[in-house]
C-alpha cells in the first residue's frame, strides 16, 4: 500500500512537471518576439559574425613614410618596412602637414617619420636614433598592424647594426649572433598562429550570444506575464498551485530542450563552417554545454523575477553586452582588473562558459582538464536554481497569506452584514 502511494506520488509530480513544460512551450511559441530572438537572433548572430569577420587577418594597411634623412639607411629601413606583410608604404610625403592632411582623408592608417639626423646618429653610435610613429586610432586592427610591422623591423635593424660593429672589431660569424642574441628563440603564437582577430574574437562572442538571447527571451516571457497579471504557480486546468521544484524543473527543462540545438548550432557547427578553431571532442563540447545551460537559465529566471515590463530585458542586454564581455577576462585580463568587477565576473555564468568553452576548442583541452570552469558552473546553475526555489517560495507564501486574509475578511463581512437566522 505505502508502494503503491509512491507510486502515485510520483506519478502526480511527474504529470504536474509535464504540464508546467508543455506551459511553458506554449508561452513561448505563442510569443513571437521571444521566437525572434530565440530562432532568429540566436541562430543568426552568429552567421552575421563570422560574415563581418569573415576577413580574419587584415593585411598591406596603407601608410606614409616622411623621411627627412634621405639616407641609405632610411631607404633600407622603408624597403624592409614595405616588405612586411603587415602594411604596404604607399606614399612619400616631404612635410608631417601633407601626410597627416592624407590620414584625416583616411587614404593611410599610419605615418613614419625619420628626422634628419638618423643616418649620423646611427654612424657615431654615441647617441640613440630616434623614430616617430603614428598610428589612426580609429581601429585597432590598423595600430596593430602599423605599430607589429614597425617594431619588428626595428628590432631587425637593430640586430643587424650590432652585429656590424662587432664585424669591424674583428668578431663575426656564430661569435658576433651569439652576443647579440645570447639565447636563440623563435615566437609561436599559440592557439591562433595566423593572429586572426576573429579567430580571437568569435568563440567568446558564440557563447555570449547563447547567453544573451536566452537571458533576454525569459526576461521577455516573464515581463509579458507581469504585464498581463497572469498566476505561473496555477497549474493549466488545476485549481490548485504546483510545487516550486516541479515548477522550476519543469520551465527549466522548456528553455533547455529548445537552446541545446540552438547552442550545438552556433557552438558546434558554426566553427566547422566558418573555420574556426574546433579541437574539442563533440562530445565534450555537448557535456559541457549542460551545465552552461542550466545556469544560464536559472540565472535568467531569478533576475526576471524582479522585472515588471516586457522592455526591461531588450534595455538590459543592450547596456550589458560589452559587460559581460569585458568582465569575462577574455579580452582583458583578470589579473589587471578591479576585485569589484572580477567578483562580478564570477558569478555570471557567461565568464566561465567563455573560458570553458575557449579552453575545449581553441586550446583543444579535455574536458577534465577545464574542471574549474565545469565545476564553476554546475555550481552557479544548484546556487541559482536554490535561489528561485526560495523567491518562488517566498512569493508563494505571500500570495497564500494575502489569499488567507481575504477569506477572512470575506467571511467576517458575511457575518456582519447578512441577517442572522432566527431560532
Amino acid at each position: 500500500m505505502n508502494i503503491q502511494r509512491l507510486i502515485d506520488a510520483f506519478l502526480t509530480r511527474l504529470r504536474d512537471t509535464w504540464h508546467v513544460y508543455v506551459l511553458e512551450l506554449r508561452r513561448i511559441f505563442r510569443d513571437w518576439g521571444v521566437m525572434l530572438i530565440f530562432f532568429v537572433a540566436g541562430l543568426a548572430y552568429p552567421v552575421l559574425y563570422n560574415i563581418i569577420y569573415l576577413n580574419n587577418v587584415l593585411e598591406e594597411v596603407e601608410m606614409a613614410v616622411v623621411d627627412m634623412s634621405a639616407s641609405s639607411a632610411s631607404r633600407e629601413f622603408i624597403f624592409r618596412l614595405d616588405a612586411t606583410p603587415e602594411v604596404t608604404v604607399t606614399h612619400a610625403c616631404a612635410t608631417m602637414a601633407e601626410a597627416e592632411a592624407l590620414m584625416k582623408a583616411q587614404k593611410i592608417h599610419g605615418i613614419l617619420y625619420i628626422p634628419a639626423d638618423y643616418e649620423s646618429t646611427l654612424m657615431t653610435g654615441l647617441e640613440t636614433a630616434h623614430l616617430s610613429l603614428y598610428c589612426d586610432m580609429s581601429s585597432f586592427l590598423y595600430m596593430k598592424n602599423v605599430y607589429m610591422a614597425t617594431n619588428m623591423v626595428m628590432l631587425d635593424y637593430m640586430n643587424r647594426i650590432q652585429i656590424d660593429r662587432y664585424e669591424a672589431m674583428n668578431i663575426s660569424g656564430e661569435m658576433s649572433w651569439s652576443l647579440v642574441q645570447a639565447v636563440p628563440f623563435s615566437t609561436v603564437t599559440l592557439f591562433n598562429p595566423t593572429g586572426g582577430y576573429g579567430t580571437f574574437l568569435i568563440p567568446s562572442i558564440l557563447v555570449l550570444i547563447v547567453f544573451q538571447t536566452l537571458f533576454f527571451g525569459i526576461n521577455m516571457l516573464q515581463g509579458t506575464a507581469r504585464e498581463e497579471n497572469k498566476e505561473v504557480f496555477i497549474l493549466p486546468g488545476r485549481r490548485r498551485r504546483a510545487s516550486v521544484f516541479r515548477l522550476l524543473i519543469g520551465r527549466g527543462a522548456a528553455y533547455f530542450v529548445i537552446y541545446m540545438a540552438i547552442a550545438s548550432f552556433g557552438l558546434l557547427l558554426i566553427p566547422v563552417l566558418f573555420d574556426l578553431p574546433h579541437l574539442a571532442m563533440v562530445g565534450d563540447v555537448l557535456r559541457f554545454m549542460v551545465p552552461f545551460l542550466l545556469s544560464t537559465i536559472y540565472f535568467s529566471i531569478f533576475f526576471a523575477s524582479f522585472q515588471r515590463e516586457r522592455e526591461t530585458g531588450m534595455v538590459t542586454m543592450l547596456f550589458s553586452s560589452l559587460i559581460f564581455f569585458f568582465i569575462s577576462g577574455v579580452s582583458w585580463p583578470w589579473e589587471s582588473m578591479n576585485p569589484f568587477w572580477k567578483a562580478l565576473g564570477y558569478l555570471l555564468p557567461s565568464t566561465w562558459g567563455m573560458h570553458g568553452y575557449l579552453h575545449l576548442q581553441s586550446m583543444g583541452a579535455m574536458l577534465e582538464t577545464t574542471s574549474r570552469e565545469y565545476n564553476m558552473l554546475w555550481l552557479l546553475a544548484a546556487g541559482y536554481f536554490l535561489a528561485c526555489v526560495l523567491l518562488y517560495g517566498y512569493r508563494a507564501w505571500r500570495m497564500d497569506t494575502a489569499a488567507r486574509r481575504e477569506q477572512a475578511l470575506r467571511r467576517q463581512f458575511i457575518e456582519q452584514h447578512l441577517p442572522q437566522k432566527r431560532l
